[in-house]
């Protein structure tokens, strides 16, 4: 079944979220989640504390950046696993992580300088690097390719694949993103970032 109806107006449901809170994930130890998340990401470590749930294991809070958190349960007994992770019906594919198009090129470096491989895309109406932390999960460092007003973000996201549609495209691609901007009156402010693949089937 696939008619169901793409829009960024609210659906009539009895819950309203007003946003993401925080997300929280199982991690290794404090060690290598702190060296990982605040020392090569840059994310504070805004709180620490017993897991209330568990006490035998420790919870980091960390700022990403717009002052949402991410947070993770830890245990000094837990070793890193670099290794990819299966993907399971209810697991975390991966963790995206809004990052300035400015530095894009000077995050690619950092990352270099790390260690920690990563490969580039750019997948139409963003821009993004996928790397792995230090236990394996799948992060990806992405860009929007326009500015876009986070108020606005579902209601451009929305009228792009209306216009991907009507055009018969496969996916949404920077010109529907564009197209989009200026049907709602949002000016088009294009950010410069390098040339790279899809890494959608075979790339022009």
């Amino acid at each position: 079944m696939d008619d169901y109806e793409i829009t960024a107006d609210r659906p009539d449901s009895p819950i309203r979220t007003t946003g993401t809170d925080h997300i929280t994930l199982i991690g290794s130890n404090a060690e290598d989640t702190i060296a990982y998340y605040r020392d090569v990401l840059g994310m504070p470590l805004v709180l620490k504390q017993p897991n209330l749930d568990d006490p035998t294991s420790t919870h980091l809070f960390f700022d990403t950046g717009d002052g949402r958190i991410i947070t993770f349960f830890v245990s000094d007994d837990r070793p890193s696993s670099a290794a990819p992770l299966r993907h399971q019906i209810g697991s975390v594919h991966h963790l995206s992580f809004s990052i300035d198009p400015e530095r894009f090129v000077d995050t690619r470096e950092a990352l270099e300088e790390a260690g920690y491989g990563y490969n580039e895309f750019d997948r139409g109406i963003f821009h993004s690097l996928y790397t792995r932390d230090n236990n394996g999960l799948t992060i990806e460092l992405s860009t929007d390719k326009f500015s876009v007003p986070d108020e606005r973000r579902g209601e451009v996201l929305a009228t792009a694949q209306r216009l991907r549609e009507e055009d018969g495209s496969d996916f949404a691609e920077e010109r529907h993103l564009e197209a989009a901007l200026e049907e709602l009156g949002i000016e088009v402010e294009k950010q410069e970032l390098p040339d790279a693949p899809t890494g959608a089937g075979v790339d022009d």
